[in-house]
């Protein structure tokens, strides 16, 4: 593109501008904001995913994924099966990495907020972030009686809903035991176990379909 070429610039936080190129050099382009509009993205459901830390890169494709099937929020977090938690530094360096592959996703797949990835903490603390407003569901493969289609039949009206993901090993019955006094309604998915960096996007595919189902 050239001067005097229009383009579209999207700032992260649901605005869109469009602009015309006053001038570039190698390593800068200047524009000028001619319009710029409030664009909307469906609000009817937002979407929470509490994801235990995975072993290697597989962070990487979660959040990319989460990010292309409409994720509001991801929360890494360290369980007893999960990596052990990192410190501040790694800490800090991973999740700047993984805003930035939501970021760079958001781009890629036109959506027009990113979604916004918050530090590790441990299991304890992401079961204390959440009102009685939300819908808490936890995955957990040991589930016989309850589907997730069950759960999100019986709370269609809500307008959140928080997704806890386990690690390579699941949960522990005491993780277990301590989200549902919290308030999270453990579900199945099936009669098969999916890999922690699948069941998360998974999930998220099957939220916004059941919702879109709901609506009609």
């Amino acid at each position: 593109m050239g001067v005097g070429d229009t383009l579209y610039l999207l700032d992260g936080k649901g605005w869109e501008y469009q602009a015309i190129i006053t001038s570039k050099s190698a390593k800068t382009v200047e524009v000028e904001i001619v319009r710029k509009r409030q664009l909307q993205e469906d609000a009817s459901l937002t979407i929470v995913l509490g994801q235990a830390l995975p072993k290697a890169q597989k962070m990487d494709y979660i959040v990319q994924k989460a990010t292309e099937l409409g994720v509001a929020t991801i929360i890494p977090f360290s369980s007893k099966r999960a990596i052990p938690l990192l410190d501040d530094e790694r800490s800090k360096k991973k999740r700047d990495r993984w805003q930035r592959i939501a970021q760079e996703t958001t781009k890629q797949c036109g959506r027009v907020v990113v979604p916004h990835i918050e530090a590790v903490i441990p299991f304890e603390d992401v079961l204390k972030k959440w009102d009685d407003n939300s819908l808490k569901i936890m995955l957990w493969e040991d589930e016989k009686n309850t589907t997730l289609k069950e759960v999100l039949k019986e709370n269609h009206t809500t307008k959140k809903v928080v997704s806890l993901i386990g690690p390579e090993g699941g949960f522990t019955s005491g993780e277990v035991a301590m989200a549902h006094q919290a308030g999270f309604k453990t579900v199945s998915m099936g009669r098969y176990i999916l890999r922690t960096e699948t069941a998360g996007p998974c999930v998220l595919g099957i939220l916004h379909y059941e919702w879109e189902e709901l609506k009609k």
